[in-house]
């Protein structure tokens, strides 16, 4: 999700075509997502990290988040905890795990909350050495232990590195064990320009997918980061994945593809065609609706209007919207694990 904000001032400055209003159909305003299933809380912790690095984060509250869930009529959402964010290598923290896991703890009291609207995602550094414990700690509780977040970008995960590539199988084979769903921004660092596209993919593909054979796994972004859809690495690896889906690959039957935070108000017509013909050629059947972030102007409703811009028709923009996540269906079950 940070790496998604440098690219907020370049897009904004874009001399584009754009999408305009009279394009999104009346059936398409009708419709409205069942589940949000990209979200984020932010304690006062962590917004205060943020807000000394420039960033401005203010805490957001599970309340908060309910009442803009409410204004859009999205009925529940699922919360991936920003745990992950005290192991970015490009921050120092001290007492690192203790904050990792207060984090983590914050946000399953946020999620208790409101048990019958959020569902909630721990969140971890993979390439950590309690990476594992946090995980099998998690899934010990309640209102977080239905899945895992993984941030690739924030974590600066480089799948090629054999070192990396082992320590996140590992805790993909944990996660499996324990039953927890995986979401997982693939999209390598930004900032550092680290490799991402097809070799990722294919890597991701062969080497992580198999080991999460009895979860759902969800791409985010389309397997990239937004805002926009003018990332052409993210697109080739999309791409990769694609054809897996679309030869029946076995490795791809758990497999699906959130939305969230690539679609905006002022996004050009190529970058929305090329998203709608991504969606088409994944299926909308495998495609989650999402939000990210609800940060000023990307607030659930916005999300959800900015999406509807795309170039699809009222049947796809309402399989999108009614579709839900497997972990969702099966948080009934975990709740009495």
């Amino acid at each position: 999700m940070c790496d998604r904000f440098l690219l907020v001032v370049v897009l904004a400055t874009q001399a584009c075509s754009q999408i305009s209003t009279s394009q999104i159909s009346t059936a398409a305003r009708d419709v409205r997502p069942l589940v949000d299933h990209h979200q984020h809380l932010f304690s006062p912790v962590i917004a205060a990290v943020l807000k000394s690095e420039g960033r401005d984060f203010p805490a957001f509250t599970s309340r908060e988040l309910v009442a803009l869930l409410d204004a859009a009529g999205i009925g529940r959402a699922t919360v991936l905890s920003v745990a992950y964010m005290y192991g970015s290598p490009s921050r120092t923290v001290t007492d690192e795990l203790a904050k990792v896991r207060a984090e983590n703890d914050w946000t399953e009291a946020q999620v208790s909350r409101y048990p019958d609207r959020l569902v909630g995602f721990c969140g971890v550094n993979p390439l950590k050495e309690y990476a594992v414990d946090e995980i099998a700690r998690c899934a010990t509780i309640k209102n977080i232990r239905t899945g895992l977040k993984l941030h690739f970008g924030n974590s600066d995960v480089q799948l090629e590195n054999p070192e990396h590539l082992e320590k996140v199988r590992r805790v993909f084979r944990v996660a499996n064990e324990h039953h927890m769903a995986i979401a997982i921004h693939m999209r390598a660092n930004i900032t550092k320009k680290r490799p991402y596209g097809e070799e990722q993919a294919r890597i991701f593909l062969e080497q992580l997918l198999p080991l999460a054979k009895d979860i759902p796994v969800q791409v985010a972004h389309l397997a990239g980061t937004g805002p926009g859809y003018n990332d052409p690495p993210a697109d080739a690896a999309m791409a990769f994945l694609v054809k897996a889906v679309a030869r029946g690959d076995k490795r791809t039957r758990n497999l699906w593809f959130d939305v969230s935070g690539i679609a905006t108000a002022d996004m050009p017509a190529d970058q929305a065609e090329r998203m709608a013909l991504r969606i088409r050629q994944v299926g909308v059947k495998h495609v989650l609706y999402g939000s990210d972030a609800a940060v000023p102007g990307n607030a659930p409703h916005e999300a959800w209007n900015n999406f509807k811009r795309l170039p699809l028709t009222s049947a796809e923009f309402a399989q999108i919207a009614t579709n839900v996540a497997p972990y969702l269906s099966a948080t009934s079950r975990n709740s009495s694990r």
